[in-house]
């Protein structure tokens, strides 16, 4: 059933048995009643301003004329950008990757970097041991430095609402200590 079509009544329209047939078979192949069929064609001469004795062929061929011509003047300007915008600002950019390898080459003739110093795996090991121990060393004064800071922080009791932290440190010092962890 054909929505929003429901409570129409039918109509009777006298046409040929083989005009008939060749309508139906042509509703069955777009899977449409006969109805919607027969709306859709006439909104479609209606929309596209076409009447059913004009010649499409010529209709084509004028726009296709028109495609064609529009194509053209496309391409006329993709070119004239390329003329007078691509063309100088790819010869700007040609010139001046020219003249940086030109001073990358000179710069690799001035500079004499010599030849790496190899060390020996137990070197390599000694230098990781020492940077570790290093390592360690910072944590355990950044540690201590904390258990300090935590030691003078106190539990205050209220009477109403929730207990808080109290720091007994004062502004100068509390600054201090920022500054010196990076903090």
């Amino acid at each position: 059933m054909d929505q929003g079509y429901e409570k129409e009544k039918f109509e009777t329209f006298k046409i040929k048995t083989s005009v008939a047939k060749k309508f139906r078979n042509y509703c069955r192949t777009i899977s449409k009643s006969q109805s919607m069929t027969l709306r859709l064609m006439v909104d479609f001469f209606e929309l596209n301003g076409v009447s059913p004795q004009d010649n499409l062929g010529e209709t084509i061929a004028s726009l296709k004329r028109q495609v064609i011509k529009r194509s053209n003047a496309v391409i006329a300007i993709i070119k004239n950008i390329e003329k007078i915008h691509h063309k100088p600002t790819t010869a700007i950019l040609q010139s001046l990757l020219e003249e940086t390898s030109n001073i990358e080459q000179d710069e690799e003739d001035v500079y004499d970097f010599g030849s790496p110093v190899l060390i020996t795996e137990n070197e390599e090991l000694e230098f990781y041991k020492k940077q570790y121990k290093l390592i360690q060393e910072e944590n355990m004064s950044f540690k201590n430095k904390i258990t300090k800071l935590l030691d003078k922080v106190n539990v205050e009791k209220r009477s109403f609402g929730k207990n808080y932290l109290k720091l007994n440190l004062d502004k100068i010092d509390f600054d201090n200590f920022r500054k010196s962890n990076n903090v």
